[in-house]
């Protein structure tokens, strides 16, 4: 049974920093392209990172050059960087293993809540 267990999240003023990891179980994990996604309230889920197995990463314009996504397949975890973080990155994030479509899971996200 495949488990993503998401971690790290929390409450950090404007500026700061956090960084998510994602523990995989019940795959294997290095054959997966890994993704870190967002949703606020009232907003459809965002892609905010990804990285193939091989560790080509992909990030969208507005969290490219604040964010790093990373993985490390003997820990069978993904992790996600942010820095100078922005009251607008507030959302849940989401973890996301991708191998086709038959194959494709969500961890069940943590909270990031960015305030002064």
């Amino acid at each position: 049974q495949v488990q993503l267990v998401e971690s790290g999240g929390g409450l950090v003023q404007p500026g700061g920093s956090l960084r998510l990891s994602c523990a995989a179980s019940g795959m294997l994990f290095r054959l997966y392209a890994m993704g870190w996604y967002r949703q606020a309230p009232g907003k459809q889920r965002e892609l905010v990172a990804a990285i193939t197995s091989g560790g080509t990463t992909n990030y969208p314009n507005s969290v490219k050059g604040r964010f790093t996504i990373s993985r490390d397949n003997a820990k069978n975890t993904v992790y996600l960087q942010m820095n100078s973080l922005k009251l607008e990155d507030t959302a849940v994030y989401y973890c996301n293993a991708h191998l086709g479509s038959a194959n494709d899971y969500w961890g069940q996200g943590t909270q990031v809540t960015v305030s002064s």
